[in-house]
């Protein structure tokens, strides 16, 4: 560096501690086994967020809520100069995003990431995972074509199944008692001031977490003696292959965006009948099919009831497995988490299986 350069960073360092924030990424070590790669799927899904932040602020400056929603969107897409491709990898971004999670979620699941002292991290990323869910949710509506507008009434009736709360939670969500316009501009509030106010610093908080606890080794690796263990450096080895991992997903997500493009569908008609195949979104059908399978087995409101408290009691049992599978109590318990896992996992692949494959 020049003289120049060298006063300015030591300007810059004296009041920032640039210097000690590169002493910590010098010292800090990742482990290396035969799971690291499961490492970087956090990473993947930081890049694909902030691909959503980039994408979105570009939508936002010709987006119109409300009556206007639906046109905005054409012209996004068909007289914008490379609207489509913007709009395209907005959508394709926040799929990979949800799956990138979905993955990264069971990575730490399986490698007991979430025992002590990482309680907080897999509490703080299972809230990311609900507010990422909203996000989808309240996005997917947001161009009001036909099909987003009534595979919104279908997802609205999974809150509107709650006892008691569920109706007025879902007229509140509507802004009516059916979708509207009304709707657009409270999921379009919803989308980008109040989620997004509530998901930087939680995930500010989740990545401070991340570096203070560093990454977790899997329960056979702890095992092995300190001396059989290997890590890498964080700064550059690390970093290096996780950048490595978002050039990847870049150009994974630009294929998609380019080659199949995200679609627009005909204005809704809140008059017309739903066309044939309706369905919420792929990370929403598990609960759904849960939902339509009990109501089907069990008579009335009943199956609807058993459906949502089925669910809820899982992902209370999943929030709350480090209090359950402690260090402490790893042998036993441990086993059971495993074991409570696998299950999870094969019920939500086989629920969103039967649901696609029931479409008509």
């Amino acid at each position: 560096m020049t003289a120049k350069a060298v006063l300015i960073y030591d300007w810059v360092d004296d009041r920032l501690g640039l210097s000690e924030l590169a002493a910590f990424a010098r010292h800090k070590t990742v482990p290396v086994h035969a799971q690291s790669f499961w490492y970087y799927w956090g990473g993947i899904s930081l890049f694909l967020f902030l691909v959503q932040c980039f994408s979105g602020v570009l939508l936002l400056v010709y987006f119109r809520p409300g009556a206007e929603s639906y046109e905005s969107v054409r012209q996004i897409t068909f007289v914008m100069h490379f609207g489509w491709l913007i709009r395209s990898a907005h959508a394709w971004s926040a799929n990979l995003m949800m799956f990138s999670i979905l993955v990264h979620m069971f990575s730490v699941f399986f490698m007991k990431a979430y025992r002590k002292p990482r309680e907080f991290g897999w509490l703080s990323g299972m809230a990311l995972l609900g507010l990422a869910s909203v996000f989808g949710f309240s996005g997917y509506l947001l161009p009001m074509d036909e099909l987003s507008y009534f595979a919104t009434k279908v997802g609205l009736e999974i809150p509107a199944a709650i006892p008691l709360i569920g109706p007025a939670m879902a007229n509140m969500l509507r802004g009516g008692p059916d979708v509207s316009e009304f709707t657009v501009q409270r999921f379009f509030a919803l989308h980008v001031v109040v989620l997004p106010a509530l998901f930087l610093p939680l995930l500010g908080f989740h990545l401070w977490l991340v570096q203070k606890h560093g990454n977790a080794s899997p329960p056979s690796e702890e095992a092995k003696p300190i001396f059989d263990r290997k890590t890498m450096p964080f700064m550059p080895n690390f970093i290096r292959k996780d950048l490595a991992m978002w050039l990847i997903s870049l150009n994974i997500l630009a294929l998609l965006a380019s080659v199949f493009p995200w679609a627009l569908g005909k204005q809704f008609d809140p008059l017309a009948p739903a066309p044939a195949g309706i369905h919420p979104e792929w990370y929403f059908m598990s609960p759904f099919e849960m939902l339509k399978l009990l109501g089907s087995w069990l008579p009335g409101a009943t199956g609807e009831y058993a459906g949502i408290l089925l669910f809820s009691i899982g992902i209370m049992l999943w929030t709350l497995i480090p209090f359950y599978d402690t260090k402490k109590t790893s042998g036993q318990r441990g086993r059971a988490a495993h074991y409570f896992g696998l299950a999870a996992v094969c019920l939500l692949l086989a629920t969103t299986a039967i649901g696609y494959w029931t479409i008509r």
